[in-house]
């Protein structure tokens, strides 16, 4: 089975006064605005990292609720946030790492188990293979 899905940038002018839209197909971006200044500089608006975060992400939970199904386990809660490193190498710019951070409320799980699961879903995530960076985990289990 193969599923395609689709993302679309737009941009015009230079890279410092341009302005671009980044849109989905789903809808759930339409037209969000990008920028330098949102990249580089912190002002209001997306980038490519962040977008890629939220990815990684989704991806990651999703696949460790699959995981943790096949073990027997369900999730009350679980909350990831991805830390996207980029960084100025020598021949322009490159993302060097993802950091996952992971809290959860699993019933019944003890932490061994939690965190060997988690590694599981980590390395077995799409995103997370498709990645040819560094990707950490830390994964907190709420009791």
């Amino acid at each position: 089975m193969q599923i395609n899905r689709k993302g679309s940038a737009v941009w015009a002018g230079g890279i410092k006064d341009g302005k671009g839209a980044i849109s989905t197909e789903s809808g759930a971006l339409a037209a969000y605005p990008y920028g330098f200044a949102s990249r580089f500089e912190g002002q209001r608006g997306t980038n490519p990292e962040e977008l890629l975060g939220a990815a990684h992400a989704g991806c990651f939970t999703m696949a460790l609720s699959l995981i943790l199904g096949k073990a027997g386990f369900t999730a009350t809660e679980m909350e990831t946030q991805a830390r996207v490193t980029l960084e100025q190498v020598e021949d322009g710019y490159a993302i060097t790492a993802v950091h996952l951070a992971l809290t959860a409320r699993i019933p019944g799980i003890d932490q061994a188990t939690f965190t060997e699961l988690a590694g599981h879903a980590k390395a077995g995530c799409p995103v997370s293979k498709v990645l040819k960076t560094a990707i950490s985990l830390d994964a907190t289990l709420l009791t």
